[in-house]
């Protein structure tokens, strides 16, 4: 941070949050907290509450949240600095000198070097392109796949030549070390090679962030060799997670809606069809943080997927990481074509547009996907069937969303409303212990803070009743630690928690917020603060399921150690004195 951790902490206790944000947007009191429809997605129902008592926000539509310092930074757009020296005189508080330190100036200095060296780097790939000579093979490819010279610039798109030393010349040539270089992912070191090129006879799309920034590349082969797709590793200014390729056209289309493809050139031939909205993802699954960004812009995503078996589970599973932020996704049929570079190539963008105005509602393509995996004929495969169909509602919160599809649905497959409605209750008590982002871990170079993709609901759970029933923590201390918790930002949450709860403090989940400088880490430690479960109505249920979240975290810690756990004397003493405990858990009355 620029400014120590004591004076960031004065200017937000001293900074009421009802009254910061009411100086942008008109809340209203309902009951404790402060209500407005979300400034951060579209929506005609308030889902965007504000607590003074916690002085933190949160959207329950689109999953925003955070506190004073974290609103500024969305709404405003401020960098977490300019959000302190916004709030400080307001709060009465005087800033020190910012951190001008060497190693504060030379982290600023390296990543304004990465942006350059990129775009350098990419004026090169393009030069080649368009060189007769060298570039005959990469632009014979993108003429091949029908692009314009128009669409071929507006993107930005290059060749890497075979030779692997001709861009180390040009990039030293224009000033850049081998080590800024090999930092920026277009380049690797051997000893026996020296620096060479990672990409070569490859086509290049450059990946550009949301300020139109060059982050990195992604190059296709010419051939047949491996890997098919490369793109640039992790660096200091490029986090494949957050970022989508096509973005920064996208979000100034003024469609209020995406188009959520898989891959580079499904989102080129969409944007030079006229659909401009169109977005992939960057060599990876669907992420979290992807659905996030889209979120934030609008609420309507239409998933264009390939039409293979494939294609389909990377549909299933997109459509419920973006449920998770408020996103409601269609799913267009592509059929009989693979893709929508193949589609819009043979029926046209009119043809397209209609495929659009059909497209499947999520929860619908859901069902009726899931239908093909069993023999409705046969009673219990029908019944197997119909849990699934109440698992999928059980992931609605909206009760008036909920009710409205479990009518559909009902309806459709001849089942009786009630028996859905209990089954769908009985589903979402077995959602406490499923991911709620889809698996894979965070990529290296994050400052060693792994996002923790396998957090459980579970574990969001157990920290939000730790701060909510402080009698809780003195029933359960002598089980629950840190260790119980995935390894990343959730681990570190629960460590802070944990350490002031025993201390006899009060956790302060504002303060706890400020000690995340990114944004995206704000929202998701806020989260932390406001999970429930909509199902639990009563104390006794409440109670039970804290005990049984218990239960399943202490379980899964067991069978991690069981994996790795020796077989001498010490070993087996732990493990009869972890089984101990899970019995001893299992008989646990809970009291909130």
């Amino acid at each position: 941070m620029y400014y120590p951790e004591e004076t960031i902490e004065e200017i937000r206790s001293r900074s009421d949050i009802v009254s910061v944000i009411s100086g942008f947007i008109s809340l209203q009191k309902k009951g404790s907290n402060y209500v407005c429809c979300c400034p951060f997605h579209n929506e005609k129902t308030p889902s965007f509450s504000v607590n003074p008592s916690r002085q933190i926000y949160k959207c329950f539509g689109c999953g925003e949240g955070g506190n004073v310092f974290t609103f500024l930074q969305k709404y405003e757009n401020m960098t977490f600095p300019e959000a302190v020296e916004y709030l400080a005189p307001k709060a009465g508080v005087t800033l020190p000198e910012r951190d001008n330190s060497y190693e504060s100036r030379q982290k600023a200095g390296k990543k304004l070097r990465l942006y350059d060296l990129n775009k350098d780097a990419a004026n090169y790939f393009y030069m080649n392109l368009h060189d007769e000579r060298r570039g005959k093979t990469g632009m014979q490819y993108f003429k091949n796949r029908k692009l314009t010279d128009e669409t071929i610039q507006n993107f930005a798109l290059g060749y890497a030549p075979v030779n692997t030393k001709e861009i180390i010349s040009y990039l030293r040539n224009k000033g850049y070390s081998d080590e800024e270089i090999r930092d920026s992912g277009i380049a690797s070191f051997s000893e026996r090679d020296g620096l060479t090129c990672k990409f070569w006879n490859r086509v290049i799309f450059p990946i550009l962030d949301d300020k139109k920034k060059v982050i990195g590349f992604g190059g296709r082969v010419m051939g047949d060799g491996e890997p098919k797709y490369l793109n640039s590793p992790e660096s200091e200014i490029f986090n494949k997670r957050k970022n989508l390729y096509g973005f920064c056209f996208a979000r100034s289309s003024r469609k209020n809606r995406f188009i959520l493809c898989e891959g580079y050139m499904d989102v080129i031939s969409l944007h030079q069809a006229g659909f401009t909205e169109a977005v992939a993802s960057l060599g990876t699954a669907f992420t979290w943080e992807q659905a996030r960004i889209l979120s934030r812009f609008s609420p309507d995503v239409y998933i264009c997927y390939d039409s293979d078996a494939a294609g389909t589970k990377a549909a299933m599973r997109a459509i419920e990481i973006m449920r998770q932020v408020g996103v409601t996704g269609r799913v267009i049929n592509m059929k009989p074509y693979k893709d929508p570079d193949e589609f819009i190539k043979n029926l046209g963008a009119e043809e397209f547009e209609k495929r659009m105005e059909n497209a499947e509602d999520s929860l619908l393509f859901q069902v009726h996907t899931t239908e093909k995996n069993y023999n409705t004929a046969d009673y219990a495969e029908k019944t197997r069937f119909h849990h699934e169909i109440a698992a999928f509602l059980a992931q609605m919160e909206d009760p008036l969303e909920r009710d409205n599809y479990l009518d559909a649905v009902a309806r459709e497959y001849n089942i009786d409303k009630a028996h859905l409605k209990e089954a769908v209750a009985k589903e979402a008590m077995i959602l406490a212990d499923k991911p709620v982002r889809e698996e894979g871990s965070q990529p290296a170079g994050n400052g060693g803070k792994d996002k923790s993709d396998k957090l459980s609901q579970s574990e969001k759970m157990m920290l939000t009743y730790l701060i909510n029933e402080p009698a809780l923590y003195p029933q359960i201390k002598s089980y629950i630690t840190e260790d119980d918790f995935s390894e990343g930002i959730y681990r570190e949450v629960a460590r802070l928690i944990l350490k002031e709860l025993e201390d006899g403090e009060v956790p302060n989940p504002a303060r706890i917020i400020s000690m995340y400088e990114d944004p995206e880490d704000q929202s998701m430690v806020s989260s932390l603060f406001t999970t429930e479960v909509r199902q639990l109505e009563t104390k006794e249920d409440k109670e039970k399921a804290v005990a049984e979240i218990l239960y399943k975290l202490k379980e899964r810690n067991f069978r991690r150690h069981e994996e790795t756990r020796g077989n001498d004397i010490s070993a087996i003493t732990e493990s009869i004195a972890e089984k101990k405990a899970l019995q001893e858990i299992k008989k646990m009355q809970i009291r909130l």
